[in-house]
């Protein structure tokens, strides 16, 4: 099986479809799927494209879906939080994402942001894509995930927690927001390589190979590959950029 993998679209549609055309995906005769690592929206303004584009994809069998903490603030938004516009929503997208799967735009109104948060737990996004997403992924050789797996905190550093297929979703939630590139540093998925987004590949290559900047003009924003990892969020956002690895397992 090929795997064309991508992590952290956010709503880029067009460049995603481009991307898997530059990796081969459409000439590509073997057997297939498209595995992406989450983060499907915020940010970008092609919100009803890319849920369109997904649907399709799901109801053809032809992706896997791996849960990102954008998902889950999502999530957060249209239940807990009630629709309302608060600050972390907005610094993310979320909120954008909301009006922009909706169609609708509540400003500060209490009973508008309720009516909000209730046409978003009724798109697609919410009762179809989200509910198909898994936590991680697992082949022969590698791991799939959105940044990292459940790790056991300790003074402020990670230790390997062999039960972490196993973690509940208050652990998986904490995991979406773990730098993999630090992480891999003292936490490795047994014999296999952990793929993931998340975090700017910049990071690793400015940081641990001297590399560039992170988001100067010098900045590298291809995979970043070490011993158990491979990081592939090109912070499209800022980077207009998305990578795709092919994995053959």
């Amino acid at each position: 099986m090929n795997y064309y993998v991508l992590s952290d679209i956010h709503a880029f549609c067009k460049l995603f479809r481009n991307t898997l055309r530059d990796a081969g995906y459409y000439d590509d005769p073997e057997d297939k799927k498209i595995l992406i690592l989450g983060d499907l929206f915020d940010r970008g303004q092609e919100a009803l494209a890319l849920q369109d584009c997904i649907l399709d994809l799901i109801r053809d069998d032809r992706v896997i879906l791996i849960k990102g903490n954008h998902e889950d603030l999502f999530q957060d938004l249209v239940t807990k939080d009630r629709g309302r516009p608060l600050r972390h929503h907005l610094q993310n997208g979320t909120y954008g994402t909301l009006e922009q799967l909706t169609g609708l735009h509540a400003g500060y109104s209490w009973h508008a942001n309720m009516e909000l948060a209730k046409a978003g737990r009724e798109t697609p996004f919410y009762t179809e894509i989200i509910p198909s997403m898994l936590d991680y992924y697992e082949t022969k050789n590698y791991i799939f995930t959105h940044a990292w797996i459940p790790c056991e905190s300790w003074y402020g550093g990670l230790i390997y927690d062999a039960n972490w297929r196993d973690a509940g979703q208050t652990a998986w939630r904490e995991a979406r927001w773990i730098n993999p590139m630090d992480a891999v540093r003292t936490v490795r998925a047994e014999n296999k390589t952990v793929v993931c987004g998340h975090f700017h590949c910049s990071y690793g290559h400015c940081r641990f190979e001297n590399k560039g900047s992170e988001f100067g003009e010098d900045a590298d924003f291809s995979p970043y590959m070490a011993p158990g990892i491979i990081a592939i969020d090109a912070c499209t956002a800022y980077s207009r950029k998305m990578n795709c690895v092919v994995i053959r397992d």
